[in-house]
């Protein structure tokens, strides 16, 4: 081997030393974020909503926004804001809520949660709510994911004489962008 191969050779085990040497090794919390991916913790999540209802024997239009922030991979909080438009009366509903999400399975990642609601209705008394909710989030962009999912709904201390049922059983649709 001549000098300046020799030469060669030890320069770029120099510097692939100094390189992998300079590279701190990952922390628990940037393995275990990489896993978890847009559902993992710190990450945000703006949702938006849009869709029909129906109450009082009329059918509204639906629009809903909402925020969610995890705290631990997989867990969520979140709080979401609806105005059902189009009939009489108008309502608006404000939402927090918990929420987990199995990100451990790829592709499709089922999600479970609960909330409470409080519903403001244009001439009837506000009513309150409690609910849970469960389905998938599947991936549609690099951070984008569309939610499909069913939601249980019971409203606390409903009076059947204004409300004709005191219980909802009803489908869910959502998109959300992950930050």
């Amino acid at each position: 081997m001549t000098k300046y191969r020799k030469l060669g050779v030890v320069t770029v085990t120099v510097a692939a030393i100094a390189t992998f040497a300079s590279t701190p090794p990952a922390t628990a919390a940037e393995v275990s974020g990489a896993v978890a991916g847009a559902f993992g913790k710190g990450h945000t999540h703006f949702v938006v909503t849009a869709g029909s209802g129906n109450a009082f024997d009329e059918t509204y239009l639906v629009l809903g926004l909402g925020v969610s922030h995890y705290l631990i991979d997989g867990l969520n909080v979140g709080l979401t804001l609806e105005s059902w438009v189009g009939s009489d009366p108008s309502m608006y509903k404000v939402t927090p809520s918990v929420q987990y999400v199995f990100y451990q399975i790829p592709q499709l990642n089922p999600y479970v949660g609960g909330f409470y609601r409080r519903t403001y209705i244009d001439g009837l008394p506000d009513i309150n709510s409690v609910g849970a909710r469960a389905g998938v989030y599947l991936k549609a962009g690099r951070n984008a994911y569309i939610g499909i999912g069913a939601v249980y709904e019971s409203y606390i201390d409903c009076n059947t004489n204004t409300y004709r049922s005191c219980s909802d059983t009803y489908p869910e649709v959502s998109f959300t962008v992950a930050f």
